[in-house]
């Protein structure tokens, strides 16, 4: 829960600026290469993203080892890493979400807004924001939900350490494997309970 709560606000955050950039910024070089990279984690198998995480953030790799050198610990297998996993793989579900809201909002108002003095960021805050408010809602639940059930990068760069970095899907796989099907029954029931809740309060939002 620890790691699904954070990486989701971090995923909405970036997913915001990602998605207002590309949105309101009329020439962008290399637009499509930028959204090709942006949506690559979400056809990527997850160990796929998984290892390029694992060769980027290694302690070979020199962005590992500056990492290591700013808060004296590798940051492979902890749970921050989870965190940066879980942000990788729910980045192209909120950016979409969070672009789509941003395309809804009429130009004219915000250019009427401009009008009549407004700055760029009085634009934002009471025109632009709240508009795409909805989407942002959909977009943290969305970000949230697929964080809670991220497996694949999480085990390549984070491990399955009970007490440190254990997901509720990993939880799972290792009650499986080890025969102990009650358990995994448990974090089952929970995984579907917990992702119906997020589906319903989606879908409510977007009948609104």
């Amino acid at each position: 829960m620890r790691i699904a709560l954070l990486s989701s606000i971090a995923v909405l955050l970036l997913g915001l600026a990602a998605a207002w950039m590309m949105t309101r910024r009329p020439v962008i070089r290399g637009r499509v290469i930028i959204e090709t990279v942006f949506m690559l984690p979400l056809v990527l198998p997850p160990t796929v993203v998984g290892f390029i995480l694992l060769k980027l953030l290694g302690r070979k790799s020199w962005m590992g080892q500056w990492i290591e050198t700013l808060f004296s610990s590798p940051i492979i297998f902890t749970w921050w890493a989870g965190v940066i996993a879980s942000v990788v793989v729910a980045f192209p579900l909120v950016y979409q979400t969070m672009k789509v809201g941003f395309r809804s909002v009429d130009h004219h108002l915000e250019e009427a807004g401009r009008s009549i003095g407004a700055s760029e960021w009085q634009v934002f805050r009471h025109i632009t924001f709240p508009l795409v408010l909805p989407s942002l809602i959909s977009a943290w639940i969305l970000g949230f939900a697929r964080s809670l059930g991220e497996f694949g990068a999480t085990l390549m760069i984070a491990g399955n350490i009970p007490g440190q970095t254990q997901t509720v899907p990993t939880a799972i796989y290792v009650a499986v494997d080890t025969g102990n099907m009650p358990m995994a029954w448990i974090w089952t029931y929970a995984m579907i309970f917990i992702s119906s809740m997020l589906l319903l309060a989606t879908n409510y939002r977007a009948r609104d």
